[in-house]
């Protein structure tokens, strides 16, 4: 597989959100020019963004990947994107499965379109490690295993990669699919550790967890998820390449909710459980991933769940 090199522009989908602003932080660092484009649906706004549109090295538009109109306004001359705007929640694609739809899978399909009609050929897509193999049966899970989402939010992502993978073919585009495990830290404002401390804040005595505790995921920090983006950017090969991107460690929610309350220094909490293996419907009760492929790359975790808990946990309390 060749590698290709990228030269200057990046256009970033959803680079006002979590993961997506922590992408813009490192291709500004690197010297990219990077514009954004995020509907600032999500809660989000421009605080991780406004020095760098200050500072003449980003600049912003506020569009929907649902808008096809919009994002055939933006110009052509990008030489990669980064697509993570997305409908981030698995429960919410349950109850709102249309939305989930028209953000995930008609909103990648616009972005393909957009890079077809414009001739931009190189695109790295921000993908699912947790959902869209559903329950596998093969632990950690290799990137060719069959895909059996139990989500309507795996499906969307599933086929979303189905779109990379015939536009790879049709057009000649270069396309990564980086499948993310469970990732926190700084800037995250959903999910179980975020879930548990502020319930935690509210009573400190008690903590309800949803199902019975022992659903277990891989939780990946921030930062290795960031460094994931950087080397698949270095080493962009030809063709559709799926990696991914998780820890080979695994936790139990009870063994979040145990670390949490150590690290607030909290003692005789009562958990309580709503029951039922799932935390909810479409939730997965076991996922680890193999990542072996990505490793071969370079990457490496450098942050255990331990030490990725407590410096989320530092940035929590400073809100």
């Amino acid at each position: 597989m060749g590698v290709k090199h990228i030269t200057k522009n990046i256009l970033v989908t959803g680079g006002c959100g979590f993961i997506g602003s922590h992408i813009v932080d490192m291709l500004v660092k690197k010297g990219f020019y990077v514009t954004v484009i995020d509907d600032l649906s999500a809660k989000t706004d421009l605080r991780y963004l406004n020095k760098y549109l200050e500072e003449g090295k980003a600049d912003f538009h506020q569009i929907s990947v649902q808008n096809y109109d919009d994002i055939l306004s933006l110009d052509s001359n990008y030489d990669c994107i980064f697509h993570l705007a997305a409908q981030p929640d698995v429960k919410l694609s349950v109850s709102e499965p249309r939305l989930d739809f028209e953000t995930n899978v008609i909103g990648t399909f616009n972005i393909l379109e957009y890079m077809r009609v414009k001739d931009i050929k190189d695109l790295i897509f921000a993908s699912s490690v947790g959902t869209v193999y559903g329950e596998p049966e093969v632990h950690p899970t290799p990137e060719n295993y069959p895909l059996k989402p139990i989500s309507n939010y795996g499906a969307a992502k599933a086929a979303a990669e189905m779109y990379c993978s015939s536009y790879t073919s049709l057009y000649n585009f270069n396309i990564t699919s980086l499948r993310l495990g469970n990732i926190f830290g700084p800037r995250s404002t959903h999910g179980v550790i975020y879930d548990f401390y502020h319930k935690l804040q509210r009573n400190s005595k008690e903590l309800e967890i949803l199902g019975d505790g022992t659903q277990t995921k891989s939780y990946l920090y921030i930062d290795d998820t960031v460094n994931a983006f950087d080397i698949t950017l270095k080493n962009l090969q030809e063709g559709f390449n799926v990696f991914n991107v998780s820890s080979e460690e695994t936790t139990t929610v009870i063994e979040i909710a145990e670390e949490l309350t150590k690290i607030l220094d909290l003692s005789d909490v009562n958990f309580t459980f709503t029951g039922g293996k799932r935390g909810w419907k479409g939730d997965v009760t076991y996922s680890s991933a193999d990542i072996s492929k990505l490793q071969a790359l370079g990457w490496e975790v450098k942050n255990p769940f331990s030490v990725g808990i407590s410096k989320y946990v530092e940035w929590l309390k400073q809100l």
